[in-house]
C-alpha cells in the first residue's frame, strides 16, 4: 500500500513537471525554436550602466546567442576601433568571431541571417541611435520603425532590412 501510494505520487509528481515544461515551451515559442539552433558567439561591448544594453544581451542569449558582455569606459573607443562611423552608432558594439559588427538594437534574428550568408563586400550590421520597441527598447506597446542599415566595407552603406512592426523582429 505504501509502495502504491509512493510510485502514486512520484508519477503525479513527473506529470506537474511535464506540465510546467510543456507551459512554459508554449509561453516562449521563440526559446524553443532557437534551441535547435547552434549558438553563435557574439562580444558585445557596453556601458555598466545602460538598461537597455543588458535588455538587448537578454534578448540576443533568449535567442540563442551566447554573448559575452564587456562593460568598458570608452565606447567612442570601441567604436573607433571598429570603424563605426557617427551616423551609424548607438549605445553598444557586438562582434562576430569573424569580426563582423553589429552596433545597436539589431534583432537576433536579423544577426543570425547575416551570418549565415554575409552579404559580399559586407561588414555588419547597424541600428542607428535607438528605436523605441527595438530588441532593448521596448515600452509596452510603443513602437518606431526603423531600418536595419548593412555596412559595406567600402565606408557604404544600403538598407537591409525594413522593420515596421514589432512582430518582424522576431
Amino acid at each position: 500500500m505504501i509502495t502504491a501510494l509512493l510510485l502514486g505520487a512520484a508519477l503525479l509528481s513527473a506529470g506537474c513537471d511535464r506540465a510546467q515544461q510543456t507551459q512554459n515551451a508554449a509561453s516562449n515559442p521563440a526559446a524553443e525554436a532557437t534551441s535547435t539552433q547552434p549558438s553563435i558567439a557574439l562580444t558585445t561591448y557596453k556601458s555598466a550602466t545602460c538598461g537597455c544594453c543588458k535588455l538587448w544581451v537578454d534578448h540576443a542569449n533568449e535567442q540563442g546567442f551566447a554573448v559575452d558582455a564587456k562593460d568598458v569606459d570608452d565606447l567612442n573607443g570601441v567604436k573607433k576601433r571598429f570603424d563605426i562611423a557617427p551616423e551609424f552608432q548607438s549605445c553598444h558594439t557586438s562582434v562576430s568571431d569573424n569580426n563582423y559588427v553589429f552596433e545597436g538594437h539589431v534583432p537576433a534574428k536579423f544577426i543570425r541571417q547575416f551570418l549565415q550568408n554575409p552579404p559580399a563586400n559586407a561588414r555588419g550590421l547597424a541600428v542607428p541611435a535607438m528605436p523605441l520597441g527595438s530588441p532593448g527598447m521596448e515600452v509596452g506597446d510603443r513602437f518606431t520603425p526603423y531600418d536595419v542599415v548593412l555596412l559595406h566595407k567600402d565606408g557604404g552603406h544600403s538598407v537591409y532590412a525594413r522593420i515596421e512592426n514589432a512582430e518582424q523582429q522576431f
